[in-house]
């Protein structure tokens, strides 16, 4: 070992940069797809007693199967999507990031293979380095709608352990169809890991993958409350699936995973699911009135499911997106070359954004 190979770093983790959005102080912030409406005092209330509650027993590891947590789970994917689960069907880690890192841990490792289709989620390939899985990327067409006969012959060369897509797809927006999916999920032997992280803000008449699961012992549904429940700085991540895929990820969790106050604070949220979500109505209707304003502006704009809208195509976006951070609104700059993502925020915001975007002019 030479001073110039210090620390002793995996050779391909060797400059590679951490993952992370821009951190920065402005007043308008749409670049990581919070829902802009905090928790009321009621809630903070409730969280605060039930916080305070765990304290009291801080001294001992929390339930390591999160037996609460995960009924509260169940009862609301039944309200949410109509879907009855079983707790013994329902699995938890500090935010979805975890529980897919867990399934590549899993399932994935050395000599096995992870396949996604870009545009799609940056972290994928992240996840399998992390867990020593190869990683193929297929695409999408055009339109970013899914290309089935690509995906074919893509699982029939790799023979995927793992299967990831978005749906709604980040950073599209986009949702799969049901046929889509229970085809991918008879096309291979792996797990098919439907990232469901936008879920709720779906438009009417879209399903919810969850609905798929009797069908499909393969078939794996991630959620997070992090975007609809307004609960990023809680960390909190879920998946439904087949007993024996959740039994799986026991042997690669880490001890007391989930600590006694992330618990507390999801299960008292769960409890006032009706109001934290009260906004994602008002959410969907913001976004689709950005889609109209968009396209009325002349920019070609993804069809969106999400909290979030991915548009474009333009000549420089990094100058755009320089543009409107001079005037105080930060977006992402994130998926295929000469496309922006904006997260939707509230009417304020988004006419900010609108008004910025404006002086800017389309580049």
């Amino acid at each position: 070992m030479t001073a110039d190979s210090w620390p002793p770093l995996r050779e391909e983790l060797r400059g590679v940069e951490p993952y992370g959005a821009p951190q920065l102080d402005v007043p308008v912030q749409l670049n990581v797809n919070e829902n802009p409406y905090p928790p009321s005092p009621a809630v903070v209330e409730d969280i605060a007693a039930a916080v305070a509650q765990a304290a009291a027993s801080l001294n001992r590891y929390p339930d390591r199967e999160f037996t609460e947590l995960r009924k509260g789970l169940v009862a609301y994917l039944a309200q949410e999507s109509g879907v009855e689960l079983s707790p013994d069907q329902v699995w938890a880690a500090n935010g979805s990031n975890e529980v897919m890192l867990q399934i590549l841990q899993a399932f994935g490792g050395p000599g096995r293979t992870a396949i996604s289709f870009a545009p799609t989620y940056s972290m994928y390939p992240e996840y399998a380095r992390d867990a020593m899985t190869t990683y193929v990327a297929g695409r999408r067409h055009d339109d970013f709608g899914f290309d089935l006969d690509e995906a074919a012959q893509l699982i029939e060369q790799h023979r995927p352990h793992v299967v990831l897509l978005p749906s709604p797809n980040n950073p599209t927006g986009t949702a799969l169809p049901h046929d889509v999916i229970g085809q991918l999920c008879e096309m291979t032997q792996g797990v098919v890991v439907i990232d469901e992280a936008y879920a709720e803000f779906r438009r009417a008449g879209v399903p919810s993958a969850l609905e798929l699961l009797s069908r499909h012992r393969n078939l794996v549904v991630t959620r997070t409350m992090s975007k609809a429940f307004a609960l990023a700085g809680a960390r909190l991540g879920y998946l439904a699936a087949a007993p024996e895929i959740c039994d799986a990820l026991r042997v690669v969790r880490l001890p007391y995973h989930l600590s006694a106050v992330t618990q507390a604070t999801a299960s008292a949220a769960l409890r006032h699911a009706d109001e934290l979500l009260a906004k994602v109505e008002e959410l969907r209707a913001e976004r689709d009135r950005t889609v109209a304003w968009l396209r009325g502006q002349g920019f070609e704009v993804a069809e969106s499911d999400a909290n979030f809208v991915l548009f474009g195509r333009l000549d420089d976006r990094q100058a755009l997106w320089q543009g409107l951070l001079d005037r105080g609104v930060l977006i992402r700059v994130t998926g295929p070359e000469g496309w922006l993502r904006v997260s939707v925020g509230t009417a304020e915001e988004m006419a900010a954004f609108k008004d910025a975007l404006m002086e800017v002019g389309k580049r």
